[in-house]
């Protein structure tokens, strides 16, 4: 079955910045959408900030397997709404992978539960991920190591909660170190963030980033399907416990009616 992937993109700077919008004529949304699509598997749509609901109505979150994200001018203009939505698609089991500046949006602060701060630098250096576990998925065919040879830096410490896995780790130039490839499990969902992308440089043009976003999207996806089940809380009567039990002590709530949130 096809992957059914949205690229979720702010689309600010390609329209109000010359050198951005010289790398990424049609966005960067775009050209993410485009390297995923080159394979057969999955099957990428786009969907930015300034279309209504952010291009992320609940139709079209229930039809998403993979919601891929990059955001960072104005991470405050997402609306509560659409983020809480988001969020619980996660939780249902929606994969969600969260690129480069995306470290503080509203949804992988929301989903992490920590400040997700980090160090950084914009001075066009080298940047080496080297790949720490070579047997995952998302790692596939990428080899010890790959380099890009214009980044910006992002240094430790990232202040996110410790993930399951840690795919990659990136070294720069001016010496300091990043764990540049995370992955967690949210609810049903997993979630994978991918550090290199920043926007005045052409990473998203690069061989080996494409590849490492494709195998991402199939390491999110959940086969299995959404599992709206997680989000219940019922109320099980004393008739349908698996041994017979009798009632006893004081209650809260009356037969059937849900509990406290």
């Amino acid at each position: 079955m096809t992957i059914r992937a949205v690229v979720w993109g702010e689309n600010i700077h390609e329209r109000t910045n010359e050198v951005v919008a010289g790398i990424y004529p049609e966005g960067m949304h775009a050209t993410i959408a485009k390297a995923l699509n080159a394979d057969k598997a999955i099957s990428a749509s786009t969907a930015t900030l300034e279309q209504p609901e952010h291009g992320l109505p609940e139709t079209r979150l229930a039809e998403t397997d993979v919601l891929v994200w990059w955001g960072h001018k104005d991470h405050g203009a997402v609306a509560d709404e659409v983020v809480e939505r988001v969020a619980k698609r996660v939780w249902e089991g929606m994969g969600l992978i969260v690129l480069h500046s995306g470290h503080f949006s509203k949804i992988f602060k929301r989903l992490m539960g920590t400040p997700c701060t980090l160090k950084w630098r914009e001075a066009g250096e080298r940047e080496r991920l080297w790949v720490t576990s070579p047997s995952h998925p998302i790692a596939e065919g990428v080899g010890e190591f790959f380099e890009l040879e214009n980044e910006e830096m992002y240094g430790e410490q990232f202040a996110v909660p410790e993930p399951l896995e840690t795919v990659f780790i990136s070294w720069f130039q001016g010496g300091e170190v990043f764990r540049s490839g995370l992955t967690y499990r949210r609810g049903a969902g997993n979630v994978f963030y991918f550090r290199p992308g920043h926007e005045t440089y052409p990473t998203y043009h690069d061989a080996t980033v494409q590849k490492v976003l494709r195998n991402a999207v199939k390491w999110a996806h959940n086969p299995q399907g959404s599992k709206p089940a997680i989000l219940n809380a019922p109320n099980v009567p004393v008739e349908k416990a698996l041994e017979p039990i009798e009632e006893r002590g004081g209650k809260l709530h009356a037969h059937g009616e849900a509990g406290f949130r």
